[in-house]
This record gives C-alpha cells, structure tokens and sequence, in this order.
C-alpha cells in the first residue's frame, strides 16, 4: 500500500524536475495517477522533461506542467504555486529538489558569488517553497507530504567543498524543525521527511561523464527507495548505494557524532592522527 498523499488525482510540484532525482520522482508520481508540476530552468530540458513524464501520467500530458521557475527567486516561485492551483486545485505532495554543485573553497573570492549561488538555490528555495506552498497544502486538510533533498555530505561534512556541505546540513536542520512544527499544528496531516540519497548518477554526479559507474544507483532506484520509506513513515531517507550499505553510514555518522563528544579534532575521519582509529572503529 502507498502513502495516503501518493493517490490517483492528487497533486504533485517537484523542483529540480527536468533531470536525475527529480524527473525520476515526476515520472514516478505520473505513474500512479498524480498530476504532476515541474519546475526547472531550460526550455527544452523542461519540454522534454514534460513529455517523459506524459507517457507515464494515464491522463497524458494534460496532467503535466512544466514551469521555467528560478527557486531561488521568491517571486517566481509564488508564480508557480498561482499556476499550479489554476490548473490543478491545489499542492499535495512538495518535493524541494533542486540543488546546484558547481564546487566551492573556503575562500572563494567574494566577487564569484560562488558560496551565494549555492546558498540561494540549495537553501533559500527550499525555506522559500516551503513557505509558500506548505500554508495552501495545510489548508486542504488531505494526507500530504514534503520532501527536502539533503545530502549526506550535510552531515558528514567531508573536506573538498564546504560550500555545498553546509547548504545542505542547514537543509537538514530546516526540515527536523518543520517537522516539528507540522507535527505540532492542529489538523494538519502534510508531514515532512529528509531524503539523503547514497551516489546517485544524475547530470549533478556525472561531471561530464556518459558511463553510470558500477557503485551508483540510479536515480530510478533512488525514487523507489524513497517511496517505500516513506510508506514505512521514515523521516530520514537515508539511501544506500551499490558500494555503500545503510551500516557503513551509520558509522561514518556516528563516528562524525563522536567528534563532538569525545572532544576530538572536527573532521577526525580525516585527520591523520586518527586513521587507524577510525578504521579500527568501522570494524567493529
């Protein structure tokens, strides 16, 4: 059985929905009856995008909009929340999924914007889709859902591009706190859940490349994982991959934890002065 939110006629908005994760996701939501909503930059990726989810969608391409929406920019995404109600009636199920990787360094010169772009797409459109569309989908008092797409670079912070990193840890602190606040609100049934995918093959990943490496899932696979840990009521999707298994992130996380509490050096796991320890611990 799926989750009350993912039934026939209900309505699904999806950013970052012309590629990877997120058109996976549309196409998924078409597939079991809902009219769906995506939002992405590029024309022809969007029409594309569109016509792929059509075949999927059994009312065809009328229960399909595909909308140019820079989430970072509030007033387009209150264009797209007034376009989906006009023609759909209204939002059940919100998946905050665009995201952006260009790469970052800690001292990114300032005139680059690089820490802002990120900022603006991975954090601010996702605080700012959830404002927007969560008081309308409330109101509805259906079954409903929101989906952020975290990381688990958000939580383990590895070294290389702090930039994204900390995009999405506050990713992950803003939907704990809407949860909460979802779970708190009177008659409300929309809950909140993380999606952290595992390596995923999306036009994000590939850097260019054409060939999916062994250890990635697709984002297929990822979609269908999420769907049935949603059903299970996880908050946190946390998805493995074909290298990674669930276990060995749950020690990277929690050794990640440890640094905290055993006072030791941020980012231990990489610290030379704890290698061995750190692969002794994962042994264990």
């Amino acid at each position: 059985m799926s989750h009350p939110a993912l039934v026939p006629g209900a309505v699904a908005v999806v950013t970052g929905g012309a590629s990877g994760i997120g058109l996976a996701a549309a196409v998924k939501f078409a597939s079991l009856g809902l009219k769906v909503a995506i939002a992405d930059l590029g024309e022809e990726r969007l029409a594309a995008a569109a016509e792929t989810i059509s075949l999927a969608a059994p009312e065809g391409r009328q229960a399909v909009l595909a909308s140019a929406t820079d989430v970072s920019d509030a007033e387009a995404l209150l264009g797209l929340h007034q376009q989906v109600n006009e023609r759909f009636g209204g939002t059940d199920v919100l998946m905050n999924n665009a995201g952006i990787q260009p790469g970052s360094k800690l001292f990114d010169a300032r005139e680059d914007r690089t820490w802002e772009r990120i900022f603006s797409v991975n954090l601010k459109g996702v605080i700012q889709g959830t404002q927007i569309f969560a008081p309308g989908m409330i109101a509805r008092g259906r079954p409903g859902l929101i989906i952020n797409t975290g990381s688990k670079q958000g939580i383990t912070t590895p070294p290389g591009d702090p930039a994204y990193n900390v995009s999405k840890a506050a990713v992950k602190a803003f939907t704990e706190a809407l949860q909460h606040e979802l779970r708190n609100t009177e008659g409300c049934r929309i809950s909140a859940h993380l999606l952290i995918p595992g390596f995923v093959f999306t036009p994000l990943a590939a850097k260019g490349r054409t060939d999916k490496p062994a250890g990635a899932w697709t984002p297929e696979q990822t979609v269908d994982f999420m769907l049935a840990r949603l059903e299970a009521g996880d908050f946190y999707i946390l998805c493995p991959d074909n290298e990674v298994p669930r276990s060995l992130d749950e020690r990277r996380i929690a050794w990640a934890a440890g640094d905290i509490i055993e006072n030791r050096p941020p980012l231990s796991r990489w610290h030379p002065d704890y290698a061995e320890k750190f692969a002794e611990f994962l042994k264990r």
